[in-house]
């Protein structure tokens, strides 16, 4: 993905989240913790779905997978933030650096239209749940999944496919944590114009597409919801997706104030701030958010304890 003779540069530099040698130690064992929760906590959700047979449902078969795509975004950029903390070098060389930011948009669209694919999950199982098991065919659960990650694979070859397109002879340290694509932006010798324009129509056609599909399932089971007529019905519908739209309203919220406006307006302190929320904290919220909130889940790790515990 390096194409060396369009750049002088070999090697990046990523400048981190702080030079303090005190606060170092500090987030180096905050975010350590955190990667660790979250590959307990998503492995293990992957594993209660997989062995308990009431979750082979399509909620929980996508489910399973947005737990896969958060492994893998956390370790996409995590564990190169934990060596950084510890180190004095921060390099990371001009292929590594492509690759990261490949692998990271890769994975970060491809979320944003499975996250709609369970939104309109949710909307079936509410507002036509006599259907629901025809709609919601293994089929078409796969099929939704399949385009999930080709239009990530599309997203993200368009994204690094211009950006390679550039320049950089000047400056190599990114202000940044990770290879994202609006620090590199500005690292460029060249105009990067016509480049941000593109990155911005594909970055909001993804999030908007995605939006709209979630926005539109859930103005119709908020619809539906308020039609129904005991409040223990209203309870029980809203609490089948309250879960999902938080998970939502937290990824959603981060992506669009750090993506939806010119790479110039980048921010060093807001723009971390918001990054290390939907690359490290999100993946470790997403299976708590998912199952404290879920007593299926508790249920179900109940009985593959049990039935652990009895095979042994």
């Amino acid at each position: 993905m390096g194409r060396r003779n369009n750049t002088n540069v070999s090697d990046f530099i990523l400048m981190g989240l702080t030079d303090s040698e005190e606060i170092r130690p500090v987030l180096f064992t905050l975010f350590l913790l955190i990667y660790l929760v979250t590959l307990l906590g998503n492995t293990g959700m992957i594993l209660i779905i997989r062995l308990d047979l009431q979750l082979h449902t399509p909620m929980y078969f996508f489910l399973s997978h947005l737990s896969f795509l958060d492994l893998r975004y956390s370790t996409v950029i995590t564990p190169k933030t934990l060596e950084n903390l510890l180190t004095s070098t921060k390099y990371i060389s001009f292929v590594g650096c492509f690759t990261q930011m490949y692998f990271f948009v890769f994975l970060g669209a491809t979320e944003c239209f499975l996250l709609a694919s369970m939104a309109y999950d949710r909307y079936v199982a509410i507002c036509n749940p006599l259907q629901y098991p025809v709609v919601m065919s293994t089929t078409l659960c796969r099929s939704l999944i399949t385009a999930s990650y080709v239009i990530g694979f599309s997203v993200s070859f368009v994204n690094v496919l211009c950006i390679n397109t550039l320049h950089f002879c000047g400056s190599n340290v990114i202000h940044h944590f990770f290879c994202d694509t609006p620090p590199i932006l500005a690292l460029s010798c060249t105009d990067t114009h016509n480049i941000e324009i593109m990155v911005i129509v594909v970055s909001g056609w993804t999030l908007m597409v995605s939006l709209t599909t979630i926005s539109v399932s859930y103005a119709s089971i908020l619809s539906t919801i308020l039609k129904i007529n005991s409040t223990s019905g209203k309870r029980k519908a809203f609490s089948t997706c309250a879960s999902h739209l938080l998970g939502v309203t937290i990824f959603y919220g981060t992506m669009i104030f750090t993506y939806l406006k010119p790479g110039k307006s980048y921010s060093l302190g807001k723009d971390q701030v918001a990054s290390v929320f939907y690359t490290i904290v999100i993946p470790m919220l997403n299976p708590l958010i998912y199952s404290l909130r879920n007593k299926e889940v508790k249920n179900a790790l109940i009985r593959v304890m049990q039935e652990r515990a009895q095979g042994m």
